[in-house]
């Protein structure tokens, strides 16, 4: 009897050629989202521009969820490599204020030069669509930058005036804290992590706000930004 021979991985050329291919659909997909909400994402459009019919794109995403977990997986890794590189510019580790404004700038300038992939992964969420784990630290790559840009201003100081043990206080940081411990080997005081989700999520508000015109259109919003950076710092206890 025959032993039946399990696939083998595409090498060489033609591993090249799915890659490519892989590349050109989630490229046109992101193009599609212009116009398109992600929900509606047309695997016969897609295949068009690739002259295949649409059946073709399936033997790459069997399914819309498989592509929009890819398209997901790959804008978060854009951004996230794009806010990395923000922070790693700045050469003084120690200037933690600085580093949380390249942080944040990088945040800003990326999305409002990206709205559309913001909006996919900062926007409504898809129905009916559950994110699996593959997009868990993808998406986490903006959020431990920040708490490591924290830490390091943390490191050996004197726990901040107003931290307290209330239960409440307890209960809001304690499911962030392993976060932080997985993220940068260390803790923050109970305060300072109250302060860093709150600055987590005034930063992403911003520019969420910004960027889908809720601003009175008088507003500076460049100097907004500059203007809630220092005070985020300041609060933050960054030097």
């Amino acid at each position: 009897m025959l032993e039946s021979v399990p696939p083998t991985e595409p090498t060489g050329r033609k591993r090249r050629s799915r890659d490519e291919t892989v590349a050109a659909i989630l490229r046109i997909a992101r193009d599609h989202l212009a116009q398109t909400p992600p929900d509606a994402l047309s695997f016969r459009a897609i295949a068009r521009e690739l002259d295949l019919v649409s059946s073709a794109v399936y033997r790459y995403f069997p399914s819309r969820d498989a592509l929009l977990t890819a398209l997901l997986v790959e804008v978060y890794d854009e951004l996230g490599a794009h806010v990395e590189a923000a922070d790693a510019a700045v050469q003084d580790r120690s200037r933690t204020a600085k580093r949380l404004a390249a942080f944040t700038h990088a945040i800003r300038d990326w999305s409002l030069a990206h709205p559309n992939d913001y909006a996919l992964i900062y926007g409504t969420p898809v129905q009916g669509y559950a994110a699996p784990e593959d997009t868990v630290t993808p998406a986490q790559r903006v959020t431990t930058t920040l708490v490591r840009i924290v830490a390091d201003s943390w490191r050996g100081r004197a726990v901040p005036a107003g931290e307290t043990t209330g239960t409440t206080l307890r209960a809001i940081v304690e499911p962030v804290d392993v976060f932080v411990e997985d993220a940068t080997g260390t803790s923050l005081p109970g305060e300072v992590t109250m302060r860093t989700l709150m600055a987590w999520t005034t930063i992403f508000g911003t520019v969420s706000f910004e960027l889908w015109g809720h601003y009175p259109a008088e507003l500076p919003t460049s100097a907004y930004m500059d203007a809630l950076i220092d005070r985020l710092a300041r609060d933050l206890g960054l030097s």
